[in-house]
């Protein structure tokens, strides 16, 4: 039986009419450019991140790149972060014309090191970007204690809905940092029917930054006080996050019972290891992300049976050819090297069938001789 990485028309057939429901009043009055289904979905998504303010825009790539805009990051500037994430991340901080620095992840969480971040800063450093890689949050309050002063932008794409223990207390994806970011790209566990993405804040003069610009430098129409983007969030996608958002809970729970059963079934192959989550943190399990020394061969073994799977991410930010002019090298961040060439993700996603969970499991321990 083949299992494919991500079915996204399982989850569409169960809340068809949810979605359908929060669509059409859109189409009905055809308006489709900000208006009441995204402030509907801000003030949502504020709430589920414990956040003052959220603030739409058209991608999460968006969201970073006016995220470092909104804290006056540019040209001369520099920026902590991580190379083992989605492109995205590093590019939108050289397309405000500032450098990115990368330093080396952790190599159990595959988050950035909060000391080896503190480590690289400079006098030209304005901001740490840390990444909520598939679905579990970095260790901010460990920044922030060795950064007081330091901004953080959050990359939460991975992450909604996720929480990490911070002093005995729950907090959410976003709540900590200066910005939070989120990604609504249809992959994610909330994800609309297009591109779409959110910023949140507990600063009100950063979101009123964010909302003009998101809207060409203006929150008047035609007078504009900065330039700013093209950045809206479509009603549409709005309206269809709206009827998604309440699923958001059960389907993150579920992701967390198929990895449990993953973590059971692989727990007696010494070659496996399986996803370590921080105490601190319940992950949403955006992906369950193997290390397998031969994980070449078992791609093509997987790939064989019909099972599904991807490599997030096979060449880290670092050594991408773009960013040559940077002069990083082989062994330069030694750790995301060698989760690059060990990941694994497999299906995870929250509509899998035990019988397909079985095929999964199958076929992966059946590669080992299990």
């Amino acid at each position: 039986m083949p299992v494919p990485l991500l079915d996204l028309r399982a989850q569409h057939a169960l809340i068809k009419d949810a979605v359908m429901q929060a669509l059409m009043p859109v189409i009905d009055d055809q308006a489709f450019i900000l208006g009441a289904p995204v402030a509907r979905l801000e003030a949502d998504v504020a709430a589920l991140s414990n956040t003052t303010h959220a603030i739409g825009c058209a991608s999460g790539t968006d969201a970073i790149l006016l995220a470092l805009r909104a804290l006056d990051i540019g040209a001369g500037d520099e920026v902590v972060t991580t190379p083992f994430t989605f492109f995205a991340t590093a590019g939108t901080i050289h397309n405000v014309g500032a450098t990115p620095v990368f330093v080396d992840i952790d190599p159990k969480t595959f988050n950035i090191r909060p000391d080896l971040a503190a480590a690289a800063v400079t006098s030209k450093t304005k901001a740490i970007v840390p990444v909520d890689l598939f679905g579990q949050i970095s260790a901010i309050e460990e920044i922030r204690r060795l950064l007081p002063n330091m901004p953080i932008i959050e990359d939460a794409a991975q992450s909604i809905g996720a929480r990490r223990k911070i002093n005995g207390a729950w907090t959410m994806a976003g709540q900590t940092a200066t910005i939070g970011t989120f990604s609504f790209f249809p992959s994610k566990n909330l994800g609309g029917y297009g591109d779409g993405g959110m910023m949140v804040t507990q600063d009100d003069a950063i979101a009123t930054r964010l909302k003009r610009l998101r809207v060409h430098g203006g929150l008047q129409t035609y007078l504009h006080e900065e330039v700013g983007y093209n950045s809206r969030l479509d009603a549409l996608q709005a309206a269809a996050l709206i009827g998604k958002l309440p699923y958001l809970g059960g389907w993150s729970a579920k992701r967390r019972e198929n990895a449990a059963f993953y973590d059971a079934a692989f727990s007696d192959i010494a070659e496996i290891t399986t996803p370590f989550i921080d105490p601190a943190n319940e992950s949403i399990f955006n992906q369950y992300t193997l290390r397998v020394p031969r994980r070449d061969e078992l791609k093509q073994h997987l790939a064989a049976k019909g099972i599904g799977h991807s490599v997030y991410y096979p060449l880290p930010l670092h050594l991408q050819p773009c960013f040559a002019y940077l002069g990083y090298t082989v062994g330069s961040c030694p750790e995301s090297e060698r989760a690059a060439h060990e990941v694994l993700s497999l299906p995870i996603y929250p509509e899998l069938t035990r019988a397909q969970l079985d095929e999964v499991v199958a076929a992966v321990r059946s590669f080992f001789g299990r």
